[in-house]
Order: structure tokens, then C-alpha cells, then sequence
């Protein structure tokens, strides 16, 4: 696929104002956009990196919380869980549908949290989560090893660090249908849909084809400080699975 002629602009205002502006269509969008199957991707997700014990866990670029909830769901009661976004917006529907599933579940007292935080700059302590996660975030990071770095920070020894992310299908027929829904019907059906100022559905290829994917970002991963990262193609190659594990002397 070529190349654009310039790189996304990928500031954190503009980032910040962006999903500010379609976070009441963000759920809603995901869905119908993925044809429901992002709920697979995050099921998937939470059945390979599982959680163990009591240690909290982290989901960084939360947005409106989905994977910080299918933690929250495969979790124990003993298992805290954090959400952090730098977007308001997104923590506020975030919030709104904890509400929602305290009611549903009948509890309101496993933990669970969203914070206003950059990933970049993340307010923990070295060592604290026996997971750090992202999905489909980590690409809108201005500075992806800057993320990765401070995920890999505290994530505590031992403990895993898992990207889920959008790819490119390496099937050739699927991979030109898919890029070209990708890149002509995707954009056009989410700004009619969810109308923004920032263009945020002409972003998303763009921003996925700038990311780096398959073994180039398992190598990044690594060089953050992970040991043995993994990549695991999910549904012909839309999305990947990249995990990779803290080494227990760091």
C-alpha cells in the first residue's frame, strides 16, 4: 500500500479532541464498523493473558473501558482493575457504563477505576500491575516506545504486557477487499455517521498504516524492555495480538 504523502498528526490535543468529539458514538461505531467482532478480538485478548491473584491490572487508552470490563468480568473479586485515558469524554461514558454493570451484575464492590492519565506519563509506581494492556490505543500514542516504555515500567516483574492492535490481512485476495473497505467505505460511513471536526475515521487507516505491525513491533517490544513478545494474527490478519512478558530480574 502506498505510502501517505504525510505523517498523521498525531499531537495529543488533537488526539485529545478528536475522540472528545466521538466518544458518545465511539461503542456504537466499533461495533457496527467491525461487524461485532471486536468483542471476539478483546475475548480472545483476556483468554490468552489471563489474570492470577490479586495483582491489579491495567488498561491503558481505555476509551470507554471495553477491555478494562472483560478483565473486570474474568477477574476475582480480589483483582483490582484500572482504566486509563487522557480523554475526558471517553472516561465519562466509561464511568456511565460501570453504573450500568454494577446494576446488572448486583455488584457494586469489585474494584474497578478509570483515570484521567497519559500513557506516556503514567501516574503508577514501578512494578505495580501483573498485566498492562492497550487495545487498539497504543497507534494513537504520539510516542509509541515512550508507551511502551512506561507500560513495560509498571508492569511488575514476571508479569505480561499485551497490545491489541489493528493489521494489515497478508491473504492476498482478503487483503485488497479489505484495504479498500478500509481505506474508501470505512472513512465515508464513520463521518456520516459520527460527525468530527478532526476526521477521525479518515485517521484510523491512515494511522494504522503508519503503525508498525508484525515482527517490527514485537522487535519494539522488546527493546522496551520485554522479553519473547508473540504475534498472533486474529481473523485473517485484521487485528494482531502482540504479547510479551517482563523479565523477573528487571
Amino acid at each position: 500500500m502506498p505510502p501517505f504523502a504525510e505523517p498523521v498528526d498525531k499531537s495529543g490535543r488533537r488526539v485529545q479532541r478528536m475522540f472528545g468529539e466521538i466518544a458518545h458514538r465511539y461503542d456504537f461505531m466499533n461495533h457496527l464498523l467491525s461487524g461485532g467482532v471486536d468483542h471476539y478480538w478483546r475475548w480472545r485478548t483476556v483468554q490468552a493473558v489471563s489474570p492470577h491473584g490479586a495483582a491489579p491490572i491495567l488498561d491503558v487508552c481505555t476509551g470507554t473501558g471495553d477491555l478494562a470490563f472483560a478483565y473486570w468480568k474474568k477477574g476475582d473479586e480480589r483483582t483490582p482493575v484500572v482504566g486509563t485515558d487522557f480523554t475526558h469524554e471517553m472516561l465519562t461514558h466509561a464511568k456511565r457504563k460501570l453504573v450500568g454493570r454494577r446494576r446488572a451484575v448486583g455488584d457494586g464492590n469489585r474494584a474497578i477505576t478509570f483515570l484521567e492519565a497519559d500513557t506516556q506519563q503514567l501516574p503508577f509506581r514501578d512494578g505495580t500491575f501483573q498485566i498492562v494492556c492497550v487495545a487498539f490505543g497504543l497507534r494513537n500514542v504520539a510516542n509509541t516506545r515512550a508507551g511502551l516504555r512506561e507500560m513495560v515500567r509498571v508492569c511488575r516483574p514476571g508479569g505480561s504486557v499485551a497490545v491489541l492492535e489493528f493489521s494489515t490481512p497478508r491473504n492476498r485476495l482478503f487483503g485488497v477487499l479489505y484495504r479498500w473497505y478500509f481505506k474508501n467505505v470505512l472513512p465515508r460511513v464513520g463521518q456520516l455517521l459520527a460527525r468530527n471536526r478532526e476526521s477521525a475515521y479518515r485517521y484510523l487507516p491512515q494511522s494504522v498504516q503508519e503503525f508498525p505491525e508484525g515482527r517490527e513491533l514485537a522487535v519494539m517490544m522488546e527493546e522496551c524492555g520485554l522479553s519473547d513478545a508473540s504475534v498472533r494474527p486474529l481473523t485473517f490478519g485484521i487485528a494482531t495480538l502482540y504479547v510479551g512478558r517482563k523479565p523477573e530480574d528487571s
